[in-house]
Order: C-alpha cells, then sequence, then structure tokens
C-alpha cells in the first residue's frame, strides 16, 4: 500500500468519522450541544488530553517488553517509539491496518519477521481487554450490571491462554487449519508463529501486562470523567465508577465490531449509557460528553500516529533506507 492508498483509507473514515459526529449533533439538538460547548470548562482540556498521552505511553511500554520477550536486539529506542505511534495513526483505515502496520514497520526497520511480531497484536488485545474487564467489573460495583460481558471474555480468555500453552493441542489445530486453502501457504510459517505466542501468552506475563493495562486504560478513565466535570457533573467516586464502566465496555464492545475504530458503535454507547447511568445528564451533555472524550482518546492518538508515521518515514529516507511503497499493506502474516 503506498501513501496514496493510506491516504484514501483514512480520507474514508475521516468521511465516516464526520457522518457519526454530524449524526450525534442531530441526536442532540444542534442548538442544545452548542450551548454546553459554550459552558464546557475547557480548561480541562489539557489535563484530559495529557492523561490520554499517558495511556499511550504506558502502552508503549508493553510494546517493549513483548520486543524484548521475542528477542527483539538492536532496534533503537526512537524507531521502537516510532513504529509503535504510526500504529496509532492507523487505528481509523478500514480492516485494522493500524495493527498490522506495526509488524511491517517492524520488518522494514529492523529485519523482524511479521510471523515473529505479529502475536504481539494478540498479545495487546488480549491483556488490554482484561485490563478493561478489570476496570468495568469495578465500575460496575456501583449498580450491578452487565456483569455478565465481564465473565465472557475473562472465560475466553483463559481457554486462549491454556490451549496456548498445550503445544500438542495447539500444534493439532495448526495441522487443520493448514487444510484450510486459504492458510495453506502460511503453514511453513506456523512454528515460528506458535512459539512467539507461546512465549507471550506466559501466565506470568499475561498478569503482568494485564496490569500495566488496567494503569493505562485507567487513564482514559479519568479522560471521561475529566469530561463529565467539564459538563458540571459532580466529581464524586460514584461518578467515577460509572465512568469506570461506560468506557471499557464501550471499547471492548467497538473492539468487536468491523467499522475502523469502532466508529459509530463506541459514540453509541458512550452516549446512551452515559445518559442511564449518570445523575443529572441530559442528551445534549452527553452528545457533548461523547464527542469530546472521542477526539481526545481516539482522534488524538490518529494526530500522534501520522505524525510518528511521517517523522519515520523522513528518518528512514535521510539514513538511505527508505520504507518500501507497500509497508503499510496488512498482508499475510507469514510474509517475512
Amino acid at each position: 500500500m503506498n501513501s496514496t492508498s493510506i491516504r484514501n483509507k483514512l480520507f474514508v473514515s475521516m468521511i465516516l468519522g464526520i457522518v457519526v459526529f454530524a449524526g450525534l449533533l442531530a441526536y442532540g439538538d444542534f442548538t442544545s450541544v452548542g450551548s454546553h460547548v459554550r459552558e464546557f470548562r475547557w480548561e480541562l482540556m489539557p489535563l484530559i488530553l495529557a492523561v490520554t498521552l499517558g495511556n499511550y505511553g504506558l502502552r508503549f511500554l508493553k510494546w517493549q517488553y513483548y520486543l524484548k520477550q521475542i528477542q527483539v536486539r538492536g532496534l533503537s529506542r526512537i524507531d521502537s517509539f516510532l513504529i509503535y505511534f504510526s500504529g496509532l495513526g492507523m487505528t481509523v483505515t478500514p480492516g485494522k491496518v493500524g495493527e498490522w502496520l506495526k509488524s511491517h514497520l517492524l520488518r522494514e526497520v529492523h529485519g523482524t519477521p511479521v510471523a515473529r511480531s505479529t502475536p504481539i497484536l494478540l498479545a495487546e488485545r488480549l491483556t488490554d481487554s482484561l485490563g478493561l474487564l478489570i476496570i468495568a467489573g469495578a465500575g460496575a460495583i456501583v449498580f450491578g450490571r452487565y456483569l455478565w460481558v465481564a465473565g465472557l471474555v475473562a472465560g475466553a480468555a483463559v481457554v486462549l491462554i491454556a490451549l496456548s500453552r498445550h503445544r500438542r493441542a495447539s500444534y493439532g489445530i495448526l495441522r487443520v487449519l493448514a487444510k484450510v486453502p486459504l492458510v495453506r501457504r502460511l503453514e511453513p510459517h506456523f512454528e515460528e508463529l506458535y512459539e512467539s505466542t507461546y512465549v507471550l501468552l506466559h501466565p506470568r506475563t499475561v498478569v503482568l501486562m494485564t496490569a500495566l493495562s488496567v494503569i493505562s486504560w485507567f487513564c482514559e478513565v479519568m479522560a471521561f470523567y475529566l469530561t463529565l466535570i467539564g459538563l458540571g457533573i459532580d466529581g464524586s467516586l460514584d461518578t467515577l465508577f460509572k465512568a469506570a464502566f461506560i468506557l471499557p465496555i464501550a471499547t471492548l464492545v467497538a473492539a468487536a465490531v468491523p467499522t475502523p475504530g469502532g466508529l459509530g458503535t463506541a459514540e453509541a454507547i458512550i452516549a446512551s449509557l452515559s445518559q442511564e447511568l449518570i445523575d443529572g445528564l441530559a442528551k445534549s451533555p452527553a452528545v457533548l460528553g461523547t464527542l469530546i472524550v472521542r477526539i481526545a482518546t481516539l482522534w488524538f492518538g490518529v494526530v500522534l500516529g501520522l505524525i510518528a508515521f511521517a517523522v519515520l518515514t523522513r528518518k528512514l529516507a535521510r539514513e538511505g533506507r527508505p520504507l518500501e511503497p507497500s509497508t503499510a499493506e496488512p498482508v499475510a502474516v507469514g510474509e517475512s
């Protein structure tokens, strides 16, 4: 995928984002939302962005830890930083290109086979999901609903970890998958793919990285909490608990739908649950709060990621090792 293709995908996603935002504004009534814009405590916005940046920083530490676990050595910290943040810029592209981009940039910059680094994406998703579930479970204490969702995902995570640690069962599944035409050509890379997965899903690693995920995602909960305070909601412990339920649940559900960045789904869940659970929050301020927190926790990351990708591209060009035109293409995991 060349730069033109990336721009086209981003353009489509941004159009979708504008449509979602316009739909939310229409739902909340343009005039009423506009009046709440003027009343919002905008002096809190730098703090909202700061705690969101804290989430990105802590997740970068996870990325560094995972690279160490799969024996990636000799990669400079600045290149690793730019690779990780470049992925954020692609989170709103169709096909979840952002997740693949990190592995492909790592291959182009450092030579690490895609099959070795791809399990990092699985480990990140798993530990992020567990961290979000822990936060949501703590938040649900104040009203005790929807806990079945946490139980379902946590149970699936336990099964996945147990399966990954059982070599005979895992290789048996891989042999079955090798009979599928679309998967057959990846068979030579199955061993490297599985061995990385085996290392990254070691119970100790999962526990440590899930704990880090709890801390990192709580930063985004704080961004939502501060947004609610900016809307005039009382900054009580009850509000914090409810924010700690609403944002993680919206993030988890949005991650499961095919729209880029969960556009539309996350906004709908945040706006509806905010009205339902947070006392004193009417429809219009709930819509404004949703727009602000999505700008802070999604689009802010996209902007940072695009900047990082541009910096990395120019840095490598100056060093005489430009990226290949197809670097951002989410191709088969077995390519190396």
